[in-house]
């Protein structure tokens, strides 16, 4: 058994803060405690340079010019503002939102929102591997479609939509983009040039910052794209999203990006060996199941039904050894089948059997040989126990 035990394998829930990224804060909550938004004297012009460092940084990693990040209180905000803020703005345009059936929370239940104040929201299906229809989607727009949100990479199984292809489309037809990337931002390259997004939400503590910031992409040109303040008061972040900054928490979000980009390629080729030694290991236990696309996912992700089992006797197995989740971590309460399982078809026994398992940059081998003997044998255990 590794000395670090419960091994933690829950990183798409969050990861650990990496040391750098608490050494660069530190300061920001004694030192320089300063408002960024108090212009008048050093502590708040060293707070403000902090802040667009960080912006700088949080662009680069994903292809964005700095004055078009805007910082909120994570990617569930980010997402609000971003459908939210569209909603009012387009009004005179038009009222039709589309989405896909396995987004995050975040978005599903703002778009459910939206539409009680009069939105005509489409919902795509996905196919039996979490992949949106592209021909369904091109179908769906309408002239009175003002956004298309499909996230980047599912929170649950690791699958990676065609962000591009995407793109393309809604350029094509003159709808804007909105991506989720959450789960791929800091993970997998995420280019929002390339892919054609015009807004895009990211979260710094699925990248090994701190939990309660993240931000908002918002395209200033080609199209140049405007949004309706969900938050109002003091005018910050260009009047988009009001309220004093977290400015301990930017400034390790931006160091999260640096290092993420910096350690990407090396980090990408490491856990994808190690998830598919894990993930070899674990299919050779009879009766499991891969739940996703086999190629088209991101690299630290897992996501496996074990038939004739229940996920949450296996987690309650497990829980002493192995840090796990049955899915996204804002439902992981629920007895229900997971709702992204269900909408790709997989059958309600075998979607009440699935375990995710999400890995990091702190993952070593001899946790991957431990959570393969543990999860085998808790399996076993489990199938072999006597019906009452």
């Amino acid at each position: 058994m590794p000395a670090d035990t419960p091994v933690y394998m829950d990183y798409s829930a969050t990861t650990p803060c990496d040391e750098r990224v608490v050494a660069e804060m530190l300061p920001y909550f004694t030192t320089h405690f300063g408002n960024a938004s108090s212009r008048v004297h050093s502590f708040g012009w060293s707070a403000e340079a902090a802040v667009e460092q960080a912006r700088q940084r949080a662009a680069a990693l994903v292809n964005a010019r700095p004055e078009e990040i805007i910082f909120t209180s994570g990617a569930t905000e980010a997402c609000n503002l971003a459908l939210r803020g569209i909603f009012n703005r387009y009004a005179v345009k038009g009222n039709h939102i589309i989405t896909s059936a396995t987004e995050h929370k975040a978005v599903l239940d703002t778009c459910k929102a939206l539409e009680k104040k009069g939105a005509a929201i489409t919902f795509l299906k996905v196919n039996k591997e979490g992949i949106t229809d592209l021909e369904e989607l091109s179908a769906a727009i309408t002239p009175s479609t003002i956004l298309v949100s499909v996230m980047f990479a599912n929170n649950e199984t690791g699958v990676i939509q065609p962000v591009k292809e995407i793109g393309a489309i809604c350029k094509q037809q003159q709808v804007l983009f909105f991506c989720d990337a959450t789960q791929a931002a800091g993970k997998i390259p995420v280019d929002v040039n390339e892919a054609g997004m015009d807004l895009m939400s990211f979260s710094a503590h699925k990248m090994y910052g701190p939990k309660g910031v993240g931000a908002l992409y918002i395209r200033s040109r080609n199209p140049r794209v405007t949004i309706t303040p969900q938050l109002t008061g003091g005018g910050q972040e260009r009047n988009i999203r009001s309220g004093t900054l977290n400015v301990p928490g930017i400034v390790g979000f931006g160091k999260s990006c640096e290092l993420c980009m910096k350690q990407m390629p090396g980090e990408i080729q490491q856990l994808a060996a190690l998830r598919n030694k894990l993930r070899d290991g674990l299919l050779s236990i009879p009766g499991t199941f891969l739940n996703g696309h086999a190629e088209m996912c991101l690299p630290h992700v897992l996501n496996l039904s074990f038939t004739d089992l229940n996920s949450s006797l296996l987690l309650s197995a497990l829980n002493k050894t192995i840090a796990l989740s049955s899915g996204s971590a804002c439902t992981s309460g629920s007895l229900d089948p997971s709702y992204v399982l269900t909408a790709m078809g997989i059958e309600p026994a075998l979607a009440k059997a699935a375990l995710r398992f999400s890995i990091g940059r702190f993952t070593r081998i001899d946790e991957i040989d431990f959570a393969i003997k543990e999860v085998t044998d808790k399996v076993a255990g489990l199938r072999n126990e006597p019906i009452s």
